[in-house]
């Protein structure tokens, strides 16, 4: 049974409001979005968590049931439990459908389209371009590797940007956060920050900001980031911004990629809560928000650098786009558009990574980024499961997946 309004307006405005220290106007948020939902209670337990995060709903749903005039909503605290649980799958599925997304590329990374379409990707493939086992993930999924480690041991904020870039100077120096104790691949710009940070730069000073730092390599990595921060990125308003935007600069600190890892990350975070929607509108739904939140952004260059990514506005004029229009390159505007256009044009996991891998030229990363939206709108069971048995320490992955979970 749904809430009633008197029961809305005893619940929030004032009794929650003081225990929590919350603003009355987030606390009558809370009460209009509990009368909209109706008597599912995973559905309104998982909702609210996901919008508003754990604690708060913890203490809104023990009033609720100890209040006389709440007793009609027979919600229960131990489904939140479910949620948990819920949010580690959809983790898992996301990450894993950018590792099997980058392993699938690793191989023909640099082959031409044209080539592609004379001997196309149809299967997991090794050897190769890189000389590697069917399976091997590259770069790209060991900086997510080592992102999510630090995640799941800083736990929560302040973020220490020194121990990231720790890991990520054992991952380029020494083989860690790798299938098999080699660093075979790494970008330029990610090779010089990471120079850069051992010659005693700060972190978020060590990515380059001028034109031709805008490769793909923050992109690349920043699915974490945005699960992470995701309850902060989902729904009308953005807020908490910075944590992307950091990210993004350890490596690669122009505007244009700042501006297009948010892009994504928003992405992401819309997906995660907003599960049973059409992917069209929740991509739609995204880039409305995203262009909001830029009409308050105060940094004048992320403002004009987004409109970098001005093909995509229009999305359903995008998505009807021939293949001929979409580039695959390592720029990371033609990345995110190239990702963005085989997910929405692809009807499973599989068919959208194979679509990314086939339009050749910078194939892991393209998709990685791919796969990771793929994989968490399609969950983790609809990832070919043979390719999942290909992908070495999946275990140690999928378990970093888990515990990344707030």
């Amino acid at each position: 049974m749904a809430l009633k309004e008197n029961t809305a307006d005893i619940l929030i405005l004032y009794r929650l409001g003081k225990v929590d220290g919350m603003t009355k106007e987030l606390a009558k948020e809370y009460a209009y979005k509990l009368k909209e939902i109706s008597d599912n209670k995973k559905f309104i337990v998982g909702q609210m968590i996901g919008l508003y995060g754990d604690e708060h709903i913890r203490h809104m749903l023990a009033y609720i049931n100890s209040h006389p005039k709440c007793k009609e909503a027979d919600i229960i605290i131990e489904d939140i439990s479910y949620e948990k649980e819920y949010k580690k799958k959809r983790y898992v599925s996301a990450i894993m459908g950018l590792v099997v997304g980058d392993a699938l590329g690793v191989p023909v990374e640099f082959m031409s389209r044209e080539d592609l379409k004379l001997n196309p990707i149809r299967d997991m493939r090794g050897y190769g371009t890189y000389n590697q086992p069917p399976g091997t993930w590259s770069d790209d999924s060991s900086m997510v590797v080592a992102t999510m480690e630090w995640i799941v041991e800083t736990k929560e904020p302040p973020l220490d940007y020194v121990q990231l870039m720790d890991k990520f100077s054992q991952w380029l120096m020494y083989g860690e956060y790798t299938p098999y104790g080699d660093a075979f691949d790494c970008g330029i710009s990610t090779n010089r920050a990471i120079m850069n940070y051992g010659r005693g730069m700060q972190p978020t000073e060590c990515g380059g900001k001028t034109e031709y730092d805008n490769g793909n390599g923050s992109l690349m990595r920043i699915l974490p980031m945005a699960l992470w921060n995701a309850v902060e990125l989902a729904g009308e308003e953005i807020i908490q911004v910075d944590c992307i935007y950091d990210a993004s600069s350890l490596t690669h600190a122009h505007a244009r990629s700042k501006a297009g890892c948010l892009l994504y990350s928003k992405i992401i975070a819309d997906l995660l809560h907003m599960p049973d929607e059409d992917k069209h509108k929740t991509i739609k739904y995204s880039i409305d928000s995203f262009r909001k939140y830029l009409s308050v952004e105060q940094d004048a260059e992320i403002v004009s650098e987004a409109e970098r990514y001005s093909r995509i506005w229009e999305l359903a004029s995008f998505a009807e786009l021939p293949e001929t229009a979409i580039k695959s390159s390592g720029y990371i505007v033609d990345t995110l558009e190239a990702a963005l256009w085989c997910f929405l044009t692809s009807d499973s996991y599989k068919e959208c990574v194979l679509k990314a891998v086939n339009l050749g030229n910078d194939t892991d990363t393209v998709a990685a980024v791919a796969g990771g939206l793929a994989g968490l709108y399609y969950g983790f069971e609809n990832i070919p499961q043979e390719w999942v048995g290909l992908i070495p320490k999946k275990e140690w992955i999928m378990n970093l997946a888990t515990h990344m979970v707030r």
